[in-house]
């Protein structure tokens, strides 16, 4: 089982990360035989597909490099200035694998996959607008609603200060053109919302079951682990992304979501659209902890007014079109459902195309 969810990982990467791609690919052939890997992930046999101990050990085996204790491994990674070689990458990854297959073993077991992207920032700015319009629009109001923003699963909370993002779209830059992250969305198509108007955030907060600290040394390495070391784009995101936010802190509180959704929830704000968002979150959350959440979002909605609505935004993969991640939007008390497009995990690129959501 855990050959097979080393190789669906790995095919995860193609065309994206062939770094990542190929150690994966050659992680699932040693674990096949009983090399090295088989002793790093002991412990991890019976990991089910959303724990993704593929991107574990990647991530683990990234970390290495980050802190300088695999020299012969680093010349393969461009996050730390090398050039991969391909062929010769395994060879030169098995020292470093037997030399520190306990340390990796280690982290296999203490870690979740942490992957905050910042580059979904573009996605939920654009979201954002459109359900802060289309709540005005349903309440009658002519100015849009300030927003009231909730994340749950926030990881490192990167994407709770989306109106502190520039976003250069043609020959302008939306949101915050002065800011520290300035993003290209990629997008093609349009957000149905007039983009003039300026996103204004009242309030943020986020949970995480394992919430990471970016104000720390360690919290900084573990998220950029787990960016693939061949996408640079991604990872001078990331580096900016935790420079904004070293600017502008965000506590994201160690909580399971439901039992902080209900406490977050219970404070109503008199015109505001309180937002809730998750980001490629979904899998790694246990049926009984999604039944609960539906039943706290299902009862907030039920206390929805026009002077003090409810939005669910989420950017989740969709298995029926092709495993892209599809942008999603419901709206209480208006009682509008929306699909608003699709696009990467990582955010960029995104298409936009409405339609509703079933």
């Amino acid at each position: 089982m855990l050959v097979e969810l080393f190789a669906a990982a790995a095919h995860g990467c193609r065309d994206r990360s062939p770094l990542t791609q190929r150690l994966l690919n050659d992680a699932a052939e040693d674990l096949r035989r009983g090399g090295v890997t088989a002793r790093i992930t002991a412990g991890s046999e019976r990991d089910r597909e959303g724990t993704v101990p593929g991107l574990r050990f990647a991530g683990a085996v990234h970390r290495l490099v980050l802190e300088g204790r695999a020299p012969g491994l680093a010349k393969h990674y461009p996050s730390v200035g090398g050039q991969p070689d391909l062929p010769r990458l395994w060879e030169d990854a098995l020292p470093a694998l037997n030399e520190h297959a306990d340390r990796l073993r280690q982290r296999m077991l203490d870690t979740v996959v942490q992957t905050n992207e910042p580059g979904r920032s573009a996605p939920l700015y654009g979201g954002l607008m459109v359900a802060a319009q289309e709540a005005a629009k349903a309440a009658g109001r002519q100015v849009p609603f300030c927003v009231r923003l909730l994340e749950v699963g926030a990881s490192g909370g990167l994407n709770l200060r989306p109106h502190h993002v520039g976003y250069r779209l043609d020959d302008t830059v939306l949101g915050d053109p002065d800011s520290l992250l300035t993003l290209d969305p990629e997008w093609t198509g349009r957000p149905p919302a007039d983009l003039s108007h300026r996103l204004r955030v009242v309030g943020r907060a986020g949970c995480d079951l394992n919430p990471v600290d970016v104000s720390t040394k360690d919290g900084r390495l573990h998220l950029s682990s787990f960016v693939w070391a061949d996408q640079l784009d991604r990872w001078n995101r990331l580096r900016d992304a935790l420079d904004l936010a070293a600017t502008d802190p965000v506590k994201v509180e160690r909580s399971a979501g439901p039992e902080w959704l209900a406490k977050q929830l219970a404070r109503v704000e008199r015109d505001v659209l309180t937002v809730v968002w998750h980001s490629v979150v979904w899998q790694y959350v246990s049926p009984a902890d999604r039944a609960m959440g539906r039943a706290v979002l299902a009862d907030a909605a039920a206390k929805a007014t026009p002077t003090t609505p409810l939005a669910l935004l989420v950017f989740e993969p969709r298995r029926e079109i092709d495993y892209k991640f599809a942008l999603m939007l419901k709206l209480w008390p208006a009682g509008i459902s929306l699909s608003l497009g699709v696009g990467e995990g990582h955010g960029i690129p995104f298409t936009w195309n409405v339609t509703p959501w079933e």
